[in-house]
């Protein structure tokens, strides 16, 4: 009988099963960055404990960073602070940082595939809960909390308990002006933001055989919005083409080694799974949510909505979701006014992001009263964006061009919304004072359907305010 990817990589990485049935696994590659990390590091000195092996261990600033004033001290005490300590823990204890000064900063979850440090058939481990992009290279990523980061900085390995195995297949193609944020939306409407519990999502199909590894991260990086742990697509062509030359990939004549053994990570054909679910890929619309949960979301032609006609298990959800969203059910998605637009994020916050918004900015404005601003994910993809005059598009269309960070996807820096404001963002949560404001409201959407946004001042069919 065939196994899956997921199978592969646990058998491949198991040291041990524990008394509790859980795995002891070993972690090929451990990400870190200053949120989660700091306790971790003071808990080794506590106990008298070195990083087991440092050169598996990678790490840059994100979180706190702002993106408008980049000169040191932050004006945020606690943010400088874990700035501060985040240098100090990695000189002391031999782990790469990728600082500010290297031109490689960056979002922990676009950095590692750039640097091509994400591999495919590798474990993944991160104090963040979109680790789930790595899948995107056949890699086996998870989210992990400040206790487990501490245990895989001395040991270099974590207990897990083993996840089924969901294979979603979306199949077909896509119509014009449907993305990759649509195509994940659309499946954590349809399973539920429970409906990956227990799971790992193995994503097939030829709509995935199709889509770049950009596009394969986006759809990876929102697993966890649908509850599964993990999310990977199996490597191919695209994969190996994406890493190579990277600075951390294979080279020269370990190059056909390490793709053939990539290679043979990838799901059997004969490979037997919990379940399988078949999604028309002609069937999704660009997907805009109008609630609380990355669950709560419709198609553009569709309307908000009521809480009588919503399943009576979904109904106290839909009532507090209404009340906090300002919305009313039964009204349509499309000319909700916004009055903020947020382009970047883990998600969402790529050079092809960038590239394929910008194609449809020159002319346009962004429209009186709303604050838009677009952040790349890297200083990398900052500075790729910035050779291709991306960012003379943005800010000539009315956009803030701001540095490489997390940004406005959570309140952790200067970028917040203020008051009940309702933000277009391309972004992965919407969850209650997600960007930063107890009232603040978010719609997620493609970034393209960000930009429509943007320069009409309301959600908008980007297919309409972009037709030629």
């Amino acid at each position: 009988m065939g196994k899956t990817l997921f199978e592969k990589v646990w058998d491949a990485h198991t040291v041990k099963v524990l008394p509790n049935g859980q795995t002891q696994l070993l972690i090929g590659t451990h990400l870190i960055h200053e949120v989660t990390s700091p306790q971790a590091f003071a808990m080794l000195r506590e106990l008298g404990l070195r990083v087991k092996f440092p050169q598996r261990t990678f790490a840059t600033v994100d979180h706190i960073v702002p993106t408008d004033v980049l000169c040191e001290p932050f004006a945020d005490p606690l943010a400088d602070a874990m700035m501060k300590e985040l240098r100090k823990n990695c000189a002391e204890f031999g782990v790469t940082f990728f600082d500010r000064d290297t031109g490689k900063q960056g979002i922990v979850h676009v950095v590692g595939p750039e640097q091509g440090i994400t591999q495919p058939g590798t474990t993944i481990a991160c104090g963040d809960s979109h680790t789930s992009t790595h899948g995107a290279f056949g890699a086996i990523a998870f989210g992990i909390g400040t206790t487990q980061v501490r245990d895989l900085l001395a040991t270099q390995t974590m207990a897990l308990g083993k996840l089924k195995v969901r294979r979603i297949e979306v199949n077909g193609k896509l119509r014009p002006g449907v993305y990759a944020k649509d195509v994940i939306l659309h499946i954590i409407r349809t399973l539920g933001v429970n409906g990956g519990t227990g799971y790992a999502y193995e994503y097939a199909g030829d709509v995935f055989d199709h889509f770049t590894m950009e596009e394969r991260m986006t759809v990876c990086n929102m697993s966890i919005e649908g509850g599964a742990r993990v999310g990977y697509v199996n490597p191919d062509e695209r994969t190996f083409a994406f890493l190579k030359g990277r600075p951390y990939a294979p080279a020269d004549r370990d190059w056909d080694a390490a793709v053939a053994r990539w290679q043979s990570f990838a799901s059997d054909r004969d490979a037997q799974y919990d379940d399988i679910v078949t999604i028309s890929g002609a069937d999704i619309e660009p997907t805009v949510t109008w609630g609380i949960t990355p669950g709560q979301g419709v198609f553009i032609s569709e309307h908000i909505p009521t809480v009588e006609t919503s399943p009576e298990s979904e109904r106290a959800l839909v009532k507090e979701a209404l009340e906090h969203m300002k919305f009313k059910g039964g009204a349509p998605i499309k000319g909700q006014k916004i009055n903020v637009a947020f382009l970047g994020s883990c998600t969402n916050g790529r050079l092809s992001d960038f590239q394929e918004a910008a194609k449809y900015l020159p002319g346009r404005r962004v429209a009186p009263g709303v604050k838009a601003i677009a952040v790349p994910g890297s200083q990398i993809v900052a500075a790729q964006c910035e050779k291709l005059g991306l960012d003379q598009i943005f800010t000539a269309a009315g956009f803030e061009w701001r540095a490489a960070g997390c940004s406005m996807c959570l309140a952790m820096n200067p970028d917040k919304l203020i008051g009940d404001q309702l933000c277009a963002s391309s972004s992965n949560r919407n969850f209650k004072g997600r960007q930063g404001s107890v009232t603040g409201r978010t719609l997620l959407m493609s970034p393209v359907m960000v930009a429509a946004a943007a320069v009409t001042g309301e959600v908008s069919d980007a297919r309409e305010v972009f037709a030629a």
